[in-house]
């Protein structure tokens, strides 16, 4: 216990397993994963959906 005689604790969150990133890390080294080319258009409308978001002060 501190000096103050209140008891003090670490709180430690850890979330997720992992088991749907495996598969990922797994095809990435061994070079299975694929480039895919986007439609810069699409890009543009799916961006466009976006909400604003202010910069920070």
């Amino acid at each position: 216990m501190p000096e103050e005689g209140v008891p003090r604790a670490i709180l430690f969150n850890l979330c997720g397993h992992g088991h749907f990133d495996m598969q990922a890390y797994i095809d990435y080294f061994g070079g299975k994963l694929k480039d895919i080319n986007y439609d810069e258009k699409e890009l543009a409308m799916a961006l466009a959906g976006l909400p604003s978001v202010a910069e920070p002060a």
